[in-house]
């Protein structure tokens, strides 16, 4: 009982608009009043225990790094001297601006890790000179939105590094490791419909038509942004620094190619950088903390163990399992960010992984791709919200062309699934 209303009151305020966190928070604080627990000081005082708890973690301080990584460098104008780079290694043609959109998405996830801001960086500079190209609006939103969601894959990932905070077993480095083929897949695998939808419909008959860079002043202009991801990813290999220390020292490169290098920034430019970065560090960090509420209720209050118990009775075996999480995520995409749905449904999970004897590592980065799927599909996708906006187009006109991004991402899904060592391969040889 306790459980079914925990649940219907998270669902009910989130359906009538209370933010994502303050839900989580009070239907944990309800379940723990309803429990017998309420007798207890115990059982209250675990409502501003549990807060303290969900944020007294260190991993989570690369959180609000890598968000202010990503204002930096949206604002250093490092997306158009990579979007530039992309076109003249790849060339004009149909289907060309896409496939470019697509990789510079990818390439940022190596800086940020966050698909609304990647979708908001590659949008602003992408959109624009795909609807000058004679790509319809819908499908330039499609093609930055579907892009973007490749960024909780790549690494760094915000998502990876709340995973970790749930899941002690499966360490930040090693997920980022795990993340890289599954990401690079998961970038090809919208590349190819995309040039393909391009080529069918005659979409950008523009394209030709356009000045193609030349390749040596793009490489050096693009220089400083393309060492961003060696930089980050490369210094927590040799051991230099931590992933939390890899988002301060992004910060500070990133400061210095803004300010030094491109001089696109300036020091009039920083506080708007920072208090960007702050609020949505924020509201990340809100819904960490008020999610603790919800998820001391759910372990303290023998919540579990019933759910578990329930799916592993159901009869429908280990894939049959799996194929219903791959669905309940996905459409839990369309509604929530991937770090709400984390700290709501991981704790549920977990007793369900460790039953199967799946590994963590490689269940961490299948439950990330399942819900960057989610993040570009209709009607409610964060990234296709993004785009969409700046396209100027409304979110279900972009149908059309993002099921045929979603079936080859579920594509990714499956072989992910069969082949485990396309995620565990890499951070087995790197040793984590």
């Amino acid at each position: 009982m306790i459980a079914f209303t925990l649940f219907f009151i998270f669902i009910l305020l989130m359906i009538i608009g209370v933010p994502v966190g303050v839900s989580l928070g009070i239907a944990g604080t309800v379940a723990i009043v309803l429990s017998n627990l309420d007798t207890q000081w115990f059982g209250l005082l675990a409502v501003p225990q549990s807060v303290y708890a969900g944020l007294a973690k260190y991993p989570l301080l690369a959180i609000p790094m890598f968000v202010l990584v990503g204002s930096i460098f949206d604002r250093s104008g490092v997306a158009q001297r990579l979007v530039d780079l992309a076109i003249a290694v790849v060339g004009r043609g149909s289907g060309m601006l896409p496939m470019v959109a697509i990789v510079v998405a990818m390439f940022l996830g190596g800086i940020s890790g966050s698909g609304p801001a990647c979708a908001a960086a590659v949008g602003a500079v992408m959109i624009n000179a795909m609807n000058k190209a004679g790509y319809p609006g819908a499908f330039s939103a499609s093609i930055v939105g579907a892009g973007a969601a490749t960024d909780i894959l790549i690494p760094p990932s915000i998502a990876f590094i709340v995973y970790s905070v749930l899941v002690p077993q499966a360490s930040v480095p090693a997920l980022f490791a795990a993340g890289m083929v599954p990401g690079i897949l998961a970038g090809i695998a919208l590349i190819i419909p995309a040039v393909w939808l391009s080529r069918r419909h005659k979409l950008g008959a523009l394209e030709h038509h356009l000045p193609k860079p030349a390749f040596w002043p793009s490489l050096r202009r693009a220089f400083w942004g393309l060492m961003a991801p060696v930089l980050i990813l490369g210094g927590m290999r040799a051991g230099l620094f931590t992933p939390t220390e890899a988002a301060v020292v992004a910060v500070f490169y990133g400061l210095f190619v803004g300010m030094v290098i491109h001089r696109t920034i300036t020091w009039r430019d920083l506080f708007p950088i920072f208090r960007e970065a702050a609020e949505l560090s924020a509201v990340i960090l809100m819904v960490v903390s008020l999610a603790g509420i919800f998820a001391w209720a759910l372990s303290t209050l023998s919540l579990i163990d019933p759910i578990t118990r329930a799916v592993m009775q159901s009869g429908l075996g280990e894939y049959g399992v799996l194929a219903v999480l791959i669905l309940l995520l996905v459409i839990l995409g369309m509604f929530l960010d991937g770090i709400s749905i984390f700290l709501i449904f991981v704790p549920l999970l977990m007793p369900i992984a460790q039953a199967y004897q799946w590994d963590l590592v490689w269940f961490g980065v299948l439950l990330t791709l399942k819900v960057a799927i989610g993040q570009f599909t209709p009607p409610l996708a964060v990234n296709l919200m993004v785009s969409c906006r700046i396209a100027g187009v409304p979110i279900e006109s972009t149908t059309r062309w993002v099921l045929w991004l979603l079936a080859s991402m579920g594509v990714v899904v499956l072989l992910v699934i069969m082949i485990p060592d396309l995620a565990l391969w890499l951070p087995r040889t790197l040793g984590y």
